[in-house]
């Protein structure tokens, strides 16, 4: 059995990574009686952190927000500015870091008192920043997105694909995905009774479904950013290349969203990616900066070789 102290920090833990537990699951996993889970909670509330409690057969707790902010170490100020960096981080202000500010600003959120929320509301409605190269994607929705993930719980929205066609979903939110400066949502789509992937900046109007649950399904792959990516190359013009380059050299060149790379031997690679038309596909892959050659399609090495009679007769 841990320590008191130890407990303490293990149970503030637990109620910061999960919104709900019951009773019995906190005490398997601390290992304690009821009793004993009861007094630790009791010590946790008079160090002002607000946990909320049912009683009964299906009883728990849950962390909620209370009047002041918990011991966190922050003063009213620090945790507004805190709240903030951490949308402007999650919206890919910050390279690198996008996840992990998603991550502390579900913690926060989750704690923030309401008055010091309307804080943060009124200064991110006045506050102009200067566009960035992608979509923008409102902190809030992302938050919301990622607590129903975790929560396994049903959420519904209005998504609009690409051609600007709306409809209404409902899905099985498993895990938020950004990459290369763009948020990806995977899901069950439960109508489609399949796994789809969703750009967060085109998801609208999203609300979790007040206690419709789910069990967790297996997820579509092992490396999510992978299977967006390929998702991403699914509805374009797609082709599969040889670099005569290695893969670690090709990949510090090649943004994430581009393609895929495998590695081939030690002097080359595979590529794998996609554009809207084969000739924009040459085009691309002719400022790649590496000599190559087209496994497939048909369609592409045509376009290449449009393109190389293009360049000669400019080269004279």
């Amino acid at each position: 059995m841990l320590e008191t102290s130890a407990r303490l920090l293990r149970l503030l833990s637990l109620f910061q990574g999960r919104r709900y537990w019951s009773g019995a699951d906190l005490a398997e996993r601390l290992e304690v009686t009821s009793r004993t889970l009861r007094r630790d909670v009791d010590k946790l509330r008079t160090l002002g952190y607000p946990i909320h409690s049912t009683s009964g057969a299906e009883g728990g707790y849950q962390l909620g927000a209370g009047t002041e902010m918990p011991p966190l170490l922050l003063d009213d100020e620090e945790a507004v500015a805190v709240s903030m960096g951490l949308r402007w981080a999650a919206t890919g202000s910050i390279e690198g870091v996008e996840e992990a500010s998603v991550r502390a600003l579900l913690k926060i959120e989750q704690i923030l008192p309401p008055r010091l929320g309307r804080r943060v509301a009124a200064l991110q409605s006045v506050v102009v920043t200067q566009a960035g190269p992608t979509a923008a994607v409102d902190a809030r929705t992302l938050s919301t997105i990622a607590g129903a993930c975790r929560e396994h719980e049903i959420l519904r929205f209005h998504y609009r694909d690409q051609t600007g066609a709306a409809s209404a979903r409902s899905v099985e939110p498993h895990r938020v995905v950004n990459t290369w400066r763009r948020w990806y949502l995977v899901a069950w789509d439960t109508a489609r009774k399949d796994w789809r992937t969703f750009r967060v900046d085109r998801m609208e109007r999203c609300v979790p479904v007040a206690g419709a649950r789910f069990v967790p399904r297996e997820p579509p792959a092992g490396d999510l950013a992978a299977y967006v990516t390929r998702s991403g190359l699914s509805a374009r013009c797609r082709a599969r290349v040889k670099l005569f380059v290695p893969a670690a050299a090709m990949a510090g060149r090649l943004p994430p969203h581009l393609g895929l790379i495998e590695p081939f031997d030690e002097r080359s690679c595979f590529f794998e990616t996609g554009a809207s038309t084969y000739e924009g596909l040459a085009m691309h892959l002719s400022l790649v900066g590496a000599d190559f050659e087209v496994i497939e399609p048909a369609e592409l090495v045509e376009e290449v070789r449009r393109l190389a009679e293009r360049y000669r007769r400019a080269a004279g």
